[in-house]
């Protein structure tokens, strides 16, 4: 049986906690934040749990072989 491909982009995206839950980043991070508050800037920093067994199963087939941090 050959390994599955990963998506590259959800590898990226999602991690794993160590009680296997699913953490991601904050959308809208990445660029267009002169005129946003630093209160605001600094929530894009937190790490968001992610609960939905809908999700952790489409990430699962996403990612097969995403890691524990």
């Amino acid at each position: 049986m050959p390994k599955i491909k990963t998506y590259k982009g959800a590898a990226k995206r999602f991690k794993l906690s160590a009680n296997g839950k699913l953490r991601r980043i904050k959308q809208g991070k990445g660029h267009l934040k002169r005129r946003t508050p630093k209160r605001t800037k600094r929530q894009f920093d937190k790490l968001l749990t992610d609960n939905q067994n809908s999700h952790k199963r489409q990430i699962q087939r996403l990612a097969p072989y995403l890691k524990k941090k």
